[in-house]
């Protein structure tokens, strides 16, 4: 087994220094924070990205859409589904990308393997 107490983990430089909880084959779980103002801007992965709001409120969006998540709100988004979230007054968030890394990530290069060029 394996735990952790995600109030007690601390992530300062909010967005710009993410801790990587755990990382393998069938997953990744990453804490980040967000400090006020701060966001990830429109981007999309490769994997299927599940975020869980662990403290404070963060604005999720989805094209058209727009979701507000106050504590204990679980989002999904598809591979290559474009979105972005943001939050105003400060958060703390666990995303979970699976599988990792997911098909195509690697940009034209398969896992561990560089392309000569």
């Amino acid at each position: 087994m394996e735990a952790w107490r995600l109030a007690d983990i601390e992530t300062p430089g909010g967005s710009r220094s993410p801790v990587v909880l755990r990382s393998a084959d069938d997953a990744r779980a990453v804490l980040v924070g967000l400090e006020p103002g701060q966001g990830l801007g429109d981007h999309q992965v490769k994997e299927h990205a599940w975020v869980v709001v662990v403290d404070g409120f963060v604005t999720f969006r989805a094209g058209d859409e727009e979701l507000d998540g106050p504590v204990g709100t679980l989002v999904r988004f598809l591979p290559d589904e474009r979105h972005s979230l943001r939050s105003d007054g400060g958060a703390k968030i666990l995303l979970m990308l699976a599988p990792w890394p997911g098909p195509g990530h690697y940009r034209g290069q398969e896992k561990g393997r560089i392309q000569a060029s």
